[in-house]
């Protein structure tokens, strides 16, 4: 199993080919490349590289899928016996984050699986 932990958005996370994370909005389009270079560890079959504090020559290659919005936080501010009364909602701008290949030194070592679509032909009768 390989996986890495990358540095982006302020957040730290843990990667792996194949899978989507949702993150705070990029200024990309959808179906557009993005490249992560700030990679602070790769596991690649038990071989550990830790940065200090990047791994050199280690990127994260992965696309953009789509932008949402996440779930609405309520935000209620009361203060007692003031009849005061604030009620505020917020939704995140979020990227859905397709992570593609994990490389170091240039050489990929993980990559996603291309995934066919399955379509059904219906049944003539």
């Amino acid at each position: 199993m390989t996986y890495a932990i990358i540095e982006i958005c302020g957040k730290q996370l843990k990667v792996e080919p194949g899978r989507f994370y949702e993150l705070d909005r990029f200024d990309l389009e959808v179906d557009e490349e993005l490249n992560v270079d700030k990679v602070l560890l790769v596991n690649h079959e038990g071989e550990i590289h830790v940065g200090q504090p990047y791994v050199e020559g280690a990127s994260i290659n992965g696309t953009i899928l789509r932008h949402s919005r996440g779930r609405k936080v309520i935000v209620y501010k009361m203060q007692p016996k003031k009849k005061t009364r604030k009620k505020r909602g917020h939704r995140q701008e979020l990227s859905r984050l397709m992570i593609n290949s994990i490389s170091l030194g240039g050489n990929v070592l993980a990559q996603a699986e291309a995934t066919e679509q399955n379509v059904e032909t219906p049944i003539e009768a």
